[in-house]
């Protein structure tokens, strides 16, 4: 799979909404969710909206929502993506649905009101969730048991990629899935995305390993 260097002028009036955004971060938490899962990735949002500024032009304003700490508040928030590039220190890509999952599995609608009330009602970041769904070591046990680091799924809080698969689940772009399972470099790694992804920000040497490479169906709970 091939990633391409771009910049958000470039890619601003092409993204959509289900585009899954990926950070590589730097900060000490960043860092053991990238250990833990051997990748690059530490975190992802997704593209919520897109809206036309100014009728005739080619200027867009595209909302991502996530759950993370932004602006005093640690959880799910919506925010100008334009902003989160500019202040964000690391790496960003830009990972867009693939053409037949828009057109045959993508209802805007559901993917919208499900990721908007998760942001009006203001749930939290789900910690603890985070930390045990990157440990996958202790996840099965014999005779179909679970392990102590498995999760239940669980939405009264949400982690930054549990939030983004429950959201393409609702749209109906993936089947059922155990989203609170669900890392940020599994959700990358999901075979829901066009061949090509994007680098928008930090060192262009770094990749998604097996991106767009691994069905959904795994995560079935």
């Amino acid at each position: 799979m091939a990633a391409k260097q771009i910049s958000y002028r470039e890619a601003r009036g092409k993204m959509r909404p289900g585009d899954v955004i990926a950070f590589g971060g730097k900060g000490n938490f960043s860092e053991i969710i990238k250990f833990a899962t051997r990748s690059e990735v530490s975190h992802v949002g997704v593209i919520l909206q897109t809206k036309m500024m100014e009728e005739d032009s080619d200027r867009f304003f595209n909302q991502i929502i996530e759950s993370t700490s932004l602006n005093g508040f640690n959880g799910v928030s919506i925010s100008r993506f334009s902003d989160r590039l500019n202040d964000y220190e690391g790496e960003l890509w830009w990972l867009p649905l693939g053409d037949a999952i828009r057109e045959n599995k993508f209802n805007q609608k559901r993917f919208y009101d499900f990721l908007f009330n998760q942001a009006k009602d203001r749930k939290e970041y789900d910690m603890p969730q985070a930390i045990k769904s990157s440990l996958d070591a202790l996840d099965k046990l014999p005779f179909g048991m679970h392990g102590p680091t498995y999760n239940t799924e669980d939405f009264s809080k949400f982690f930054c990629s549990e939030l983004v698969a429950a959201g393409l689940e609702q749209a109906g772009s993936v089947g059922k899935v155990n989203a609170s399972e669900v890392t940020p470099i599994d959700l990358c790694r999901w075979k829901i995305y066009g061949e090509t992804y994007y680098h928008l920000k930090g060192d262009s040497t770094k990749r998604i390993s097996r991106y767009n490479s691994i069905s959904p169906a795994k995560w079935d709970v």
